[in-house]
């Protein structure tokens, strides 16, 4: 039994996924998206906070080597940088519990259970 969800996906394409969803929660605080990559991706998002409130250069190389760094924003909107200065600081006395899952119902397709998967403490 796997320890973590497959997502009907190979391995390249989930870790593509997961990073694509860990910098859209870094640069917006709150995604959509099914109940099932939201658990998985809360694991992650958790692990690099915590990586970025140690704050030294081993864990910034540590979170660049998962985040994406091109936005389609463009570079005025990178989410290590964000991760770093504002989530860093602004979870700098929480001792994890970063992330929140709302459910939202199901999605008109499939009745795939929906959620916001996003930051606590957000504006």
């Amino acid at each position: 039994m796997a320890l973590y969800q497959k997502l009907g996906r190979d391995s390249s394409a989930r870790k593509a996924l997961f990073r694509d969803m860990v910098t859209d929660l870094f640069l917006y605080e709150r995604i959509q998206t099914t109940e099932a990559k939201a658990k998985e991706v809360r694991s992650i998002a958790e692990k690099l906070i915590t990586l970025a409130k140690r704050g030294d250069l081993h864990a910034r190389r540590q979170v660049a080597a998962f985040v994406r760094r091109e936005t389609l924003e463009g570079a005025d909107q990178d989410a290590i940088q964000k991760l770093f200065t504002e989530l860093a600081s602004r979870y700098s006395e929480r001792q994890g519990g970063y992330t929140r899952i709302l459910k939202i119902g199901p999605r008109r397709g499939d009745s795939a259970p929906m959620v916001y998967l996003e930051l606590v403490d957000r504006a």
